[in-house]
């Protein structure tokens, strides 16, 4: 069984989410996977906006409800952005997924859940979820390396730059 990690940021706006966003597209690496999940509009199209635009993306990304798999150019790296909310399993299966998952992009699956056993083992599981006064909460769980590595470390210091943001 892989090694795991937990982290929770909770966000107050987009500043924050931004903030956050950047915090994990700073480490970022070729093969790396963000499975996305959480509440309805709890914000995981806009947490990719931002994470695209922190590893330079200069495109405007929006949500590919209905594209499936966006492929966009980064500073450094593809960024692959997949939203697999209206896909069947063996839809999903027949997309050939692991040439993103295992490829020279970044991948940001939204309602990942969905295709849990298609995903690679080794992950940053992220869940968003409503709080109040417009609050967000990130869960976030690292499986495997580096991900259980990146939640230890980031494990209680909050998306702020101050301790506020601490829980």
């Amino acid at each position: 069984m892989s090694k795991s990690g937990e982290a929770l940021f909770i966000v107050r706006d987009e500043r924050e989410t931004a903030a956050l966003a950047q915090k994990i597209a700073a480490k970022a690496h070729a093969g790396a996977l963000l499975a996305l999940d959480g509440d309805l509009g709890a914000g995981k199209t806009t947490f990719s906006q931002y994470f695209a635009k922190a590893i330079g993306v200069k495109e405007i990304v929006n949500s590919p409800t209905f594209t499936i798999i966006k492929e966009y150019d980064g500073a450094d790296m593809p960024f692959y952005h997949m939203d697999v909310y209206r896909l069947s399993m063996d839809e999903a299966d027949e997309l050939g997924l692991d040439e993103y998952f295992f490829g020279n992009g970044v991948t940001i699956v939204e309602w990942a859940s969905l295709i849990e056993e298609l995903l690679p083992e080794n992950r940053l599981n992220i869940y968003i979820e409503h709080g109040g006064d417009g609050e967000r909460r990130f869960r976030l769980t690292g499986i495997g390396e580096p991900y259980a590595l990146w939640c230890a470390e980031w494990n209680g210091i909050g998306a702020g730059n101050d301790d506020s943001g601490k829980k």
